[in-house]
């Protein structure tokens, strides 16, 4: 395996990993992302295994040293697992995350005290950079779900929002929803729910210009299309479970 790089947006970078044995033989691929400033933000941190990859991969970029801040979607291996690894490799970071995940899981598993963001709160990472936390409870999963939005280069970082299958480019203007809905018919790892829906839709009202997927390419164009096809998909499943 190798983690590969790309710039998606402007100073936001893309580490991805392919493994090609899960769901062989299209694979999958796991997503992290490095947004600069003068208090550089990753968001995942990638499995644990995956650790000495990313870490390497993050080096040619900056020093992890530079680190300042660690976030993710939700508490879940891929999404957090490497979180004490990373700490000690960038001894001024800090975690950040929900309040319902610090409560929960996060200050009890991090081997520093993190930083709890209320919904809608936003970190000035410098350089121009600033993200918002969004809570989605339970979109699609965690009930400690939660996105950031970047807000210079509109770049949405969508955890696992429209995971798919695959090792496509890194960035693309195709279709990220017909994929989507695939991958949601093997796995259903979705936790279906009444409120995805408008979830969903209200991160459209961001009119996002990137979507960042943690298991995809990320997207270029109509991120507020996108978002309101897979909330159009989701309704669709939860109107059919309940009917």
């Amino acid at each position: 395996m190798e983690t590969k790089i790309s710039e998606i947006a402007d100073g936001i970078y893309r580490l991805s990993t392919y493994v090609p044995d899960i769901v062989p033989p299209a694979g999958f691929t796991f997503n992290q992302f490095l947004v600069l400033g003068d208090e550089p933000l990753m968001f995942h941190t990638g499995l644990r295994k995956m650790f000495a990859l990313n870490h390497e991969a993050l080096s040619r970029i900056i020093s992890p040293a530079q680190l300042r801040w660690i976030a993710f979607g939700h508490f879940e291996a891929d999404e957090c697992g490497a979180m004490n690894e990373w700490l000690a490799a960038a001894p001024q970071a800090t975690p950040a995350q929900g309040q319902t995940c610090c409560m929960v899981s996060l200050s009890d598993f991090s081997d520093r005290e993190p930083r709890q963001l209320k919904d809608g709160e936003v970190v000035e990472l410098g350089g121009g950079k600033r993200v918002r936390f969004i809570d989605t409870p339970h979109t699609p999963h965690g009930w400690d779900a939660g996105v950031l939005y970047e807000e210079s280069t509109g770049t949405l970082m969508c955890g696992d929002l429209f995971t798919q299958l695959g090792n496509d480019r890194a960035l693309t203007e195709g279709d990220i929803v017909g994929p989507a809905v695939m991958a949601e018919d093997i796995f259903k790892y979705s936790c279906l729910n009444p409120a995805m829906g408008t979830t969903i839709r209200s991160l459209a009202g961001l009119a996002p210009r990137t979507l960042a997927l943690m298991h995809g390419p990320s997207f270029t164009g109509d991120g507020a299309a996108a978002l309101r096809d897979l909330a159009d998909d989701y309704d669709r499943r939860i109107s059919e479970a309940t009917h």
